[in-house]
């Protein structure tokens, strides 16, 4: 143990040599007292599997409910919004149908005893819908029973489950779909389904937007993989039903085109940021225009997103730029390609912070990361002060090296080399 009772442990850098890390202990992060103003945020929050279930590629996922339900309670008590049943819970990787849409109904109920209850004072006066949202998809479709042309399959899966997430009093996410891919041949065929859909809707919904950096699969969609013709594509549909739509997320990781687009949205439209690269700038907005968020890293960095929107709500945008760019470096590592493994990053910090007993994920995808980048993983989060309880990490580091078969250090550096 290092003088300050922090501890010390070895660990190896990408090239198998050891050195010595020092924690630094967790970041001055505290509950805010009041709801959040200033931004409109969710955090796409994973779910965690049942430890002794058959976590394998191709396993119906075994969920965890307790462990998973008490995730979402620690992302409310810090005054954020939870976005369930999206790419983050191992939706489309793992995260089968039936699952899919229990944890839609968990996430409901669990929401409005919390909103009934009074629970937390971050949430004070707010609905279900403002601290919970739900991916609408076409999971019930596997790729290879949707041939293309077959637009009325796609949409009928669509408004099944957008019926579930509207009856569960959740706000409604309409996902990117891979069987949409498959089945539009055109640009005109996305305005039919969208149009479809938005006509259906009861409430105000979410379109997401994701980049084929998130999912292979999802490549050409809105019918084009021009990004200009795309984009006119989308905006189409945003003109067009602008009222019932609350906003869109887009994953593109390309911070110039969501400026551009959050400048041309129709009055009323949110833009909610789902670039884990560039979230700091955008959020924090270029002094008239700023996005607000529907992100995967809030998920992993929540402590500090939660301290610096307070400070935005202070108008103290220094302090909350700060506090946002200083978990920058990790969101880059932990979103770096192939970036659909993300999800794995997430889970080992949940796992290090003691929400889950172990480092598994549904469908395997815990090993969807090498142990450099687990590592390298500990020490940003570390640095940022996310690491919450250092002993336990500690030892749970350790732990896993013991696994990997890296035994006691044989040098020591100061950092990574």
């Amino acid at each position: 143990m290092s003088e300050n009772n922090f501890p010390e442990l070895a660990l190896i850098d990408e090239h198998g040599q050891s050195f010595t890390y020092r924690l630094q202990g967790p970041g001055d992060f505290h509950r805010p007292a009041s709801p959040i103003t200033s931004r409109k945020v969710y955090a796409a929050a994973h779910v965690i599997p049942q430890m002794g279930a058959d976590n394998t590629p191709g396993a119906p996922a075994v969920i965890d409910w307790d462990a998973t339900l008490a995730y979402r309670h620690e992302l409310w008590s810090y005054g954020l919004g939870v976005a369930d049943a999206m790419d983050t819970a191992q939706r489309g990787m793992g995260l089968d149908y039936p699952a899919t849409c229990e944890l839609i109904n968990r996430s409901a109920q669990e929401a409005a005893t919390v909103i009934s209850e009074n629970r937390y004072p971050a949430l004070t006066g707010l609905t279900v819908r403002d601290i919970l949202s739900c991916g609408v998809g076409t999971d019930q479709l596997t790729i290879e029973s949707v041939e293309p042309g077959q637009l009325q399959k796609v949409t009928d899966a669509y408004l099944e489950m957008l019926r579930l997430v509207e009856a569960s009093g959740a706000k409604s996410i309409l996902m990117c779909s891979r069987a949409l891919a498959k089945a539009a041949q055109t640009p005109e065929d996305y305005l039919q389904v969208y149009g479809n859909l938005l006509e259906a809707a009861q409430q105000p919904v979410i379109l997401h937007w994701l980049g084929e950096m998130f999912d292979p699969q999802l490549a050409g969609y809105w019918g084009t993989t021009d990004l200009s013709e795309a984009t006119s594509v989308f905006q189409s549909i945003l003109e067009k039903y602008s009222q019932k739509i609350d906003g869109v997320k887009v994953s593109l990781l390309n911070a110039e085109h969501e400026k551009q687009l959050r400048s041309a949205l129709p009055p009323g439209i949110r833009l909610y940021t789902g670039d884990d690269f560039n979230y700091p700038e955008l959020i924090d907005g270029d002094g008239e225009l700023h996005s607000d968020a529907l992100l995967g890293i809030f998920a992993a960095i929540y402590p500090a997103a939660s301290t610096a929107l307070q400070a935005l709500d202070a108008a103290d945008s220094a302090r909350g730029r700060a506090i946002l760019d200083s978990t920058r470096e990790l969101g880059l590592h932990i979103f770096s390609a192939p970036t659909f493994y993300y999800k794995t990053g997430i889970a080992f910090l949940s796992w290090l912070n003691g929400h889950q007993s172990g480092f598994q994920m549904v469908g395997g995808l815990h090993a969807g990361r090498s142990l450099p980048h687990l590592i390298r993983t500990f020490i940003l989060a570390d640095s940022a002060g996310l690491i919450l309880n250092p002993g336990l990490a500690a030892e749970r580091m350790e732990q896993l090296l013991a696994v990997y078969g890296i035994k006691a250090a044989n040098r020591s550096l100061t950092g990574v080399s």
